[in-house]
C-alpha cells in the first residue's frame, strides 16, 4: 500500500515523501519543515486536496502557442 513518510534532511529539517506499493517514490514535499507537525500538516493537505484535484494538461497549451507563434 502506499504510505508517506517522515524523514530529517542534512539541515535537521523535516521532509516528507509518498512511495508507491513498489516502494518507488512518487510524490515528495518541494519544501523542509522546521517543526514536524508542520510536515504532517503538509501531508494533510495533499490529502485533502488529491481527492479535489483535476487535470491541466499544460502540453497541449504549448502546442497551441507553437502553431498560433508560427
Amino acid at each position: 500500500m502506499a504510505h508517506f513518510e517522515i524523514f530529517k534532511n542534512k539541515r535537521g529539517q523535516y521532509r516528507w515523501r509518498l512511495r508507491a506499493d513498489n516502494q518507488k517514490i512518487i510524490a515528495d514535499s518541494a519544501e523542509s519543515y522546521v517543526r514536524k507537525s508542520a510536515c504532517i500538516h503538509g501531508i494533510e493537505l495533499v490529502k485533502s486536496q488529491s481527492r479535489q484535484a483535476k487535470l491541466a494538461d499544460t502540453t497541449t497549451r504549448l502546442q497551441k502557442q507553437k502553431r498560433q507563434a508560427r
